[in-house]
C-alpha cells in the first residue's frame, strides 16, 4: 500500500488538531516534531503503513486527580494533580513532576511528548512520561508545601513504582519537594529507594544530579565546538533564568573558559558586562530564595531591568534559554541574529517558538534542540536508579563523566543522523529521527501494532 507521506503527517496533525485544538503546547510540540521524521519514514514505510505515529500521538495513560491541603491559618484549598504515562516501549515511564500555576494537561502532554523522544537519545532503558500540579509554591511555607506534597503523593503513590513510573523533579518541584513526596510513599508504599529521583544525597540521592541538566548542556555545546576545531573558551552567552539548570549551566561555562552575560527571573533580567557572579547568584537564589533585584546592590556596574531579556540586545557568541516554554518569539530571535550569535541550545523544554526556529534556520545559527542539549538532567537520573538498583553510591567524579560521555554520544548519533536523513548541521532534525527510530522500531517488535 503506497501512501503520499506528507500527505500521511498532514492527516496526523489536522487529526489531533480537530480531537485536542485546546491543547496547544501539545500541538506545537507535535507540529514541530512530525515533519522532520518525513526521511526516516520514506525511508521505513512499514511505520506507516502499521500506523505507529497514531499510537505515539495518545499517551497510554493519563491520570488526573484532585489534591486537597491545609494552609497554616486553617483554610483548606484544592488543586488538580496529573501523571501523563506517555510511552513506556523502551523502559518504565520517567520524567518530572512539575509544580506551577501554568500547568495543565496540554503543558504535561507536550512535556511527556518530548521526554520520550529526550530519554531514547539518552540509550538509558526508560519511557516517556511527565506530572504535577497546579500548586503554587511561591510563597508558601514549608509546612504548607509538606501538607501538598503529603496529599499530592497519596494518590500518586498508586500509579508509580520502581519498574513502572519513576518521577523526578522539575520547576517548583526540587530536593525539598522530593523528600517530602519520598518521605510519603515510605509511609504509604514501604521503603523503596528506587521509586524518586533527584532525592537528596542523604537518602540515595545522586551525586551532581542538581547540576546534571545545565552540565549536560554546557557539555552538549562542548562537543559541538570540539567537532569544529573550537572551544568555549573565551565565549559570551546570553542566558535566561537563575534556577537550578541557569545556576549550573554557568557554572560549568566559566569552569571551561566562557563568560556569561546575563541571568533573569520571573520578573526582569540582570545584565553584568564583567561576568555572572556565579557566588552571588547562588547566595541570592539558594541560600536567600530572593529576587535577582538584589544582585545589583552588591554589583554596582551590573544592570537590572524588567521584561524578558531576549528583547534585550547585546553581542554575544551563544544564546542558551533556560527559562520555560515558548520565552523566545520570531521577533526576539531576529535580535539573537542581529547579535551575531551563532549557537543557541536549549536548556528548558521547548523555549523556542516554531516560528522563532525558522530564523535561526534563516540567520545560519546552529540549533541545539532540547530533547538533546537538556537531556542531561534525565540522564543522570537514569543513573541514580541503575545506583539505586545496585544499591551502590558512585563517586561525584564517575556521575560526571558518566554524564559527559552520554552527552557526548548524543552529540555523535544526532550529527551522524542529521547527515544520514536530512542535512548536515541540522541537529533537531537529528534528534527527532535518532530518538522516534529507536521507540518506533521498539513498538513494532514488541507487537504494539
Amino acid at each position: 500500500m503506497h501512501v503520499n507521506t506528507q500527505e500521511y503527517i498532514d492527516k496526523l496533525i489536522n487529526d489531533l488538531k480537530a480531537k485536542d485544538s485546546h491543547e496547544i503546547e501539545f500541538i506545537q510540540a507535535v507540529e514541530e516534531f512530525l515533519p522532520t521524521i518525513i526521511p526516516f519514514l520514506e525511508d521505513n514505510p512499514t511505520f506507516i503503513e502499521k500506523n505507529i505515529l497514531s499510537l505515539i500521538l495518545e499517551p497510554e495513560r493519563v491520570i488526573q486527580f484532585r489534591v486537597p491541603w491545609q494552609a497554616d491559618n486553617g483554610d483548606w484549598h484544592v488543586n488538580r494533580g496529573y501523571r501523563v504515562q506517555f510511552n513506556s516501549a523502551i523502559g518504565p515511564y520517567k520524567g518530572g513532576l512539575r509544580f506551577h500555576p501554568s500547568v495543565n494537561l496540554s503543558i504535561l502532554k507536550f512535556l511527556g511528548f518530548e521526554q520520550i523522544f529526550k530519554n531514547s537519545l539518552t540509550n538509558q532503558p526508560i519511557g516517556g512520561g511527565k506530572g504535577g500540579s497546579d500548586f503554587d509554591p511561591k510563597g508558601r511555607s514549608d509546612s504548607e508545601i509538606m501538607r501538598f506534597c503529603q496529599s499530592f503523593m497519596t494518590e500518586l503513590q498508586k500509579h508509580i513504582g520502581p519498574d513502572l513510573d519513576v518521577p523526578a523533579g522539575d520547576i517548583g518541584v526540587g530536593a525539598r519537594e522530593i523528600g517530602f513526596l519520598y518521605g510519603q510513599y515510605k509511609r504509604l508504599r514501604q521503603s523503596d529507594m528506587g521509586i524518586l529521583t533527584g532525592k537528596p544525597v542523604g537518602f540515595n540521592g545522586s551525586l551532581i544530579r542538581t547540576e546534571a541538566t545545565g552540565y549536560g548542556l554546557v557539555y552538549l555545546v562542548h562537543h559541538l565546538l570540539k567537532d569544529k576545531g573550537d572551544s568555549l573558551k573565551d565565549k559570551t552567552v546570553k542566558l535566561s533564568g537563575s534556577g537550578n539548570v541557569a545556576i549550573y549551566t554557568i557554572e560549568k561555562i566559566q569552569e571551561l573558559g566562557g563568560k556569561v552575560l546575563t541571568a533573569s527571573d520571573s520578573s526582569g533580567f540582570i545584565y553584568d558586562s564583567e561576568g555572572i557572579d556565579l557566588k552571588l547568584l547562588k547566595e541570592i537564589k539558594e541560600v536567600r530564595r530572593g529576587r535577582l533585584t538584589e544582585y545589583i546592590e552588591q554589583r554596582p556596574n551590573a544592570s537590572y531591568q524588567t521584561g524578558s531579556v531576549w528583547d534585550f540586545s547585546v553581542q554575544a557568541d551563544i544564546a542558551l534559554p533556560c527559562a520555560t516554554q515558548n520565552e523566545i518569539n520570531a521577533v526576539q530571535a531576529e535580535i539573537l541574529v542581529k547579535d551575531g550569535i551563532r549557537i543557541v541550545a536549549e536548556g528548558a523544554n521547548m523555549p523556542s517558538t516554531n516560528q522563532a526556529l525558522e530564523v535561526y534556520q534563516a540567520g545560519n545559527i546552529c540549533y541545539l534542540p532540547a530533547k538533546a542539549a537538556n537531556a542531561g538532567g534525565v540522564a543522570v537520573s537514569a543513573l541514580e536508579m541503575s545506583q539505586n538498583s545496585q544499591r551502590l553510591s558512585w563517586t561525584r567524579h564517575a556521575v560526571d563523566e558518566n554524564l559527559n560521555l552520554i552527552m557526548k554520544d548524543i552529540y555523535e548519533t544526532i550529527s551522524e543522523t542529521a547527515k544520514r536523513y536530512a542535512t548536515a548541521g541540522d541537529y533537531a532534525a537529528g534528534a527527532n529521527i535518532a530518538g522516534f527510530a529507536k521507540v518506533a522500531e521498539a513498538m513494532y517488535a514488541q507487537g504494539l501494532v
